[in-house]
């Protein structure tokens, strides 16, 4: 297992190859970023964007948390953590493109479908129950449509279902609906499949995901 200690040797092997190897590149990210496409991706480290899209640094605006998910525009206090970021890169960046990157083998979805963090209290799971809340509705559909939710074929369903809950959720912010409408945003809704290694991209007009 990786330790703190390892990511030092990590970062002393990155010093001396990869900074060293784009040190032109890395000059002009201290003028600043420019990145055309934000990543909304879940917190499993087993889903590295830049390493799934063989990305570059400052190349995508990454945002990561539980199940890869974006709450719906609301103005009520609190720390909008998502929310924020969207708006840093929607209206900062001037950002093209925001994919939603679910993931095969999900426990965030997991927990969702099968309700195991339901009732918890803050601390011990309860965080998690409230902010997966974002897809009752998604999971109470996959529950009455599937016969065996302990079937990989639910759960995947979930993960997939997740992305588009995120994509309708993103279209409540009036900034992305207003910039897509005027077709200088475009929103789409991926799923990287941890077992095979297959991106699936998100076809909205026929709701189906095929690979890439």
């Amino acid at each position: 297992m990786t330790h703190f200690a390892d990511m030092i040797d990590g970062y002393h092997r990155f010093r001396d190859g990869g900074w060293q190897a784009q040190r032109e590149r890395w000059s002009q990210l201290a003028e600043g970023q420019s990145p055309k496409v934000m990543v909304i991706a879940c917190s499993d480290s087993r889903v590295e964007p830049s390493d799934i899209f063989d990305t570059n640094p400052g190349e995508i605006f990454v945002v990561r948390n539980v199940a890869a998910l974006v709450p719906p525009f609301e103005t009520t206090p609190g720390r909008h953590g998502v929310s924020a970021a969207l708006e840093f890169a929607v209206q900062f960046l001037h950002v093209d493109e925001i994919v939603v990157l679910g993931h095969g083998l999900c426990g965030g979805c997991h927990a969702a479908l099968h309700q195991t963090m339901a009732g918890a209290e803050p601390g011990r799971g309860g965080f998690i129950a409230d902010w997966i809340g974002l897809l009752d509705d998604a999971s109470a559909a996959i529950r009455e449509s599937h016969n065996n939710i302990q079937d990989r074929s639910a759960g995947r369903a979930m993960e997939m279902a997740a992305v588009e809950v995120s994509l309708a959720n993103l279209r409540t912010f009036p900034c992305i609906k207003e910039k897509e409408a005027r077709g200088t945003l475009r929103l789409r809704g991926a799923f990287f499949a941890i077992t095979d290694g297959i991106l699936h991209v998100l076809d909205e007009q026929t709701g189906e995901f095929q690979p890439a």
